[in-house]
Order: C-alpha cells, then structure tokens, then sequence
C-alpha cells in the first residue's frame, strides 16, 4: 500500500462557490516556505485531498481548481480547472486551506494552456516560495525525543498503537505508515483511546479524525499524519491537559537551553 491508497478515498468532490476562500491578509504574519521538498509535500496533499484551491487574476472573479497531480522530482504540478474559466491575466495568486488549520498562497506566472487533448489540464512549475498562516484554535506542544508518548485504542477487533508527534488542549497528533492507517479516515470516531503523554500521564478520550495528511521522512520513509480533535472531553481533563501544556513547555525550553 502507498500513501495515495491510504488516504485517496477521502478525496473530496468537486469546488462550490462556498468553498472560496479570502487573500492572507496583508496585515497577518505568515511564515514563508522556500524548501521545494516541503512545497511539494504541501501540494501533494493537496493533490490527495482533493481540497479546492481559489485563484485571483487581476479583476476577474475568483476562480476554483483543484491540483489533479504533483511531480516533485521536476519539479512541477497539474492544475484541473474543470468547470472553471481559464485566468486572464499571466499572473495569478492562488490560495487553499491546507491541514486544516492553515492556509497556503502562492503566486504563479503562467500562459495557462492546457494539455494536448485536455485543455482543462494546466501544467505548472512549483512555485519560488509560499506563505503558510498557522490558525491553530488551541496552541500545541511538539512531543519531545526519546519520551514515549503514544495513542493505544481497538477498531473493528484490531489493536492499533501509535506514536504521537503533538498535542494540545483540542487534540492531538498521530504518525502512521500507510499500512497502519487501515480503518482509519477523516470523520472516524475512536472510542475510550488510551494517551500515554511522557511517564507521568495517561489518559483516556474519545476522539475524531479530522486530517490524514501524507508525508516523507528520511528515516522512516511514507508516512501518513493523522490529526485528532477531542470529543466529549470533561472540564476536568481540559484543565490536566492546561497544567500538562504548560509544564511541558518549561521543561522543553529548560531542555533546548
């Protein structure tokens, strides 16, 4: 199994005009990637996701495509404007949610001519640079190396162990081989997950997926992100994990120093 056989099948349908999304405002405080590894990482889930993406192109109303495929090693990517006009001007900004939690915008120059017998088909290079605005609801804390933190829960009569790589008071954040992600998709319940956060802490919670996101490590190859949110959670437990997000970022910082 690769990692577009683990998420594909939560590709979603085609764009509506409700899914347009606004610029990054001029006033927010994006950060900006650079590294053509990680612009290709971010295009490819878009790509798998299906996730529509909005255009702006001088006075011309904003566009919806989606990203029908992405070659990293090019490196370029295919935009599908099915249903959609061309832009009118060479330049154009898109913009998408990506993660959801942030969103992604990219300029492009381009004549925008289709493919040979695919004229809704637009190939395109990556892009210099991209701008990312984090809008996380509820700050996370990275898990730190060599602690064992990790999600234990059952579905349909198997056992599933995972690691965590992050966590917050509104969820937290698995990794997965694609192998491992059977069962799992976006909008999956999971009932009494067991959460070992360091040696100090364990809890027990239902959560939801809400992301699977595919990704490459050098170590461990594919690789699928899955992000959780919180279901039902107690005022109590919300207060441990308050006093648990605190603590762990003093002692991260005590550590870095």
């Amino acid at each position: 199994m690769n990692v577009s056989d683990a998420v594909a099948f939560a590709r979603k349908g085609p764009p509506k005009p409700s899914d347009l999304l606004t610029r990054i405002p001029g006033n927010a405080a994006p950060h900006q990637m650079s590294d053509p590894f990680d612009i290709g990482e971010a295009l490819t889930a878009l790509a798998l996701s299906g996730d529509p993406v909005t255009v702006y192109s001088g006075i011309q109303e904003p566009l919806l495509v989606r990203i029908e495929s992405v070659d990293p090693a090019l490196p370029h990517f295919v935009l599908d404007f099915t249903g959609s006009d061309m832009p009118v001007t060479h330049h154009a900004t898109f913009v998408s949610a990506i993660g959801g939690n942030a969103k992604l915008q990219f300029e492009l120059e381009s004549d925008w001519k289709g493919l040979p017998g695919q004229p809704h088909l637009v190939r395109a290079d990556f892009p210099e640079h991209c701008l990312v605005l984090n809008r996380r609801s509820a700050r996370r804390v990275e898990t730190p190396v060599g602690a064992n933190y990790s999600a234990s829960f059952g579905l349909s009569g198997r056992q599933y162990e995972l690691p965590l790589y992050d966590f917050s008071q509104g969820g937290v954040g698995m990794r997965a081989s694609p192998e491992q992600c059977y069962g799992l998709h976006v909008g999956k319940k999971l009932i009494g997950v067991r959460l070992e956060l360091g040696p100090a802490l364990f809890i027990t919670a239902d959560l939801e997926v809400r992301l699977m996101r595919p990704f490459r490590t050098f170590l461990l190859g594919e690789q699928v992100q899955i992000g959780c949110s919180f279901t039902n959670i107690s005022m109590q437990l919300q207060q441990t994990l308050e006093r648990f997000l605190t603590n762990g970022r003093t002692e991260r910082r005590a550590a870095a120093a």
